[in-house]
């Protein structure tokens, strides 16, 4: 899971809902992967403050802290909601990731994956990746 900077979620349209959204992610140039994004009202700061948290569907080796992540959002999964336990909001992540993956597959979807948009100048790559 990878969380954007405070800077990058005031950069977001201001009319985009919140709620679980899939797509395509990108950690520096590396290859471009099925990805949830949840985009909500963050308690920590009193519901003020929206905040984007992407879950990208791949194991990583090593952590990417500090790299770029682009992603391009596709479609929308279901509005944010409040669970009434751990096992209920584990159980709604599972269902939404699966949802992702079933329409990512499709040809609509599947040829953002090309986009040239993932593919950074040299010049912007951090770490050598």
């Amino acid at each position: 899971t990878a969380n954007f900077s405070e800077q990058v979620v005031e950069s977001f349209p201001s009319d985009i809902s919140t709620g679980i959204y899939y797509g395509w992610a990108c950690v520096g140039n590396g290859d471009v992967h099925k990805m949830v994004l949840s985009i909500g009202w963050n308690p920590f700061y009193k519901n003020t403050k929206k905040s984007v948290e992407t879950h990208i569907i791949h194991t990583f080796k090593e952590d990417f802290y500090g790299e770029i992540l682009s992603i391009v959002i596709t479609g929308y999964i279901r509005p944010e909601k409040n669970f009434d336990s751990l096992d209920a909001l584990i159980s709604a992540i599972q269902e939404d990731i699966e949802e992702a993956k079933r329409q990512l597959d499709l040809p609509e979807h599947l040829k953002l994956k090309e986009d040239n948009f993932f593919h950074l100048p040299e010049s912007k790559t951090v770490n050598n990746h």
